[in-house]
This record gives C-alpha cells, sequence and structure tokens, in this order.
C-alpha cells in the first residue's frame, strides 16, 4: 500500500472501516471502507446500509457489502447514530470502488460516545496491518 491509497487525515479500523471528523462539527464523522478493502471485494454491486436514526455500536456490524465475490459486513468505528447515508449508492454501488474516500462514502454518523475512537489506527498504523494480512 501507499500513501496516495491511504489518506493521512482520517482513522481507520482493523477491519479495514475509515472515519474522517466533520472539521465544522466534530461531533459528527463520516464512515466507508478503505482502498484495500473495496479491493479485496471486487466489483460492489450492492449496499444494505443502516437508515437516518438507527443506533450504531463501536465494532458491531451496521450493514452488508455485496460484490461479485461475496457479501461481507462492515462495521461501525464508533457508537452513535446515523444521521445520513449515501443515497447515490443505491443507483451507483460502484462509487465504492471507484472514489472510496470521497462519493463512495457509506453513513455519517452522530458520535454519542467517543471511546471507538482511543482504538483506531492513524495512517502508517493502517498501512502496516494491511501489508501484513
Amino acid at each position: 500500500m501507499t500513501d496516495t491509497t491511504t489518506p493521512g487525515d482520517l482513522l481507520y479500523t482493523p477491519s479495514h472501516e475509515w472515519l474522517r471528523r466533520d472539521g465544522d462539527n466534530p461531533d459528527e464523522a463520516t464512515v466507508g471502507i478503505t482502498d484495500f478493502a473495496q479491493d479485496q471485494l471486487g466489483d460492489v454491486v450492492y449496499l444494505d446500509l443502516p437508515a437516518p436514526g438507527t443506533p450504531v455500536a463501536a465494532g458491531e456490524v451496521c450493514g452488508e457489502i455485496e460484490s461479485t465475490k461475496t457479501v461481507a459486513e462492515f462495521y461501525a468505528p464508533v457508537s452513535g447514530e446515523v444521521v445520513a447515508t449515501n443515497g447515490e449508492l443505491a443507483d451507483t454501488p460502484e462509487l465504492v470502488n471507484e472514489s472510496p474516500y470521497g462519493e463512495g462514502w457509506l453513513i455519517r454518523v452522530r458520535i454519542t460516545d467517543g471511546a471507538g475512537l482511543e482504538g483506531m489506527l492513524d495512517a502508517a498504523g493502517y498501512r502496516a496491518q494491511a501489508e501484513a494480512s
């Protein structure tokens, strides 16, 4: 993995999710899957995302990603409440493959318990873990 596939301004989970805190509202964050994860999945064809208002818990399954190879679960990196889902993915799920850190984001979460942030990895830590797997 190179720096270009692991942005330095994000936090990462060992299960290949990323989290970007909102600079204007640090209690909210955007969540997606990493470039490494989308590459391992192959072509994404469908996503089952939690509806806005759904509570999520750090480390717990909060949705599924179906690809041409498999169906994979994705996990909430923090505890909170889903405030938005990426509606574009219903018609264009391939955005997860094309732009995993941009247009292919999955959900936005209002963080109610920041404890999950403590166990997240920075870009260098995530790259090291991904290269070892």
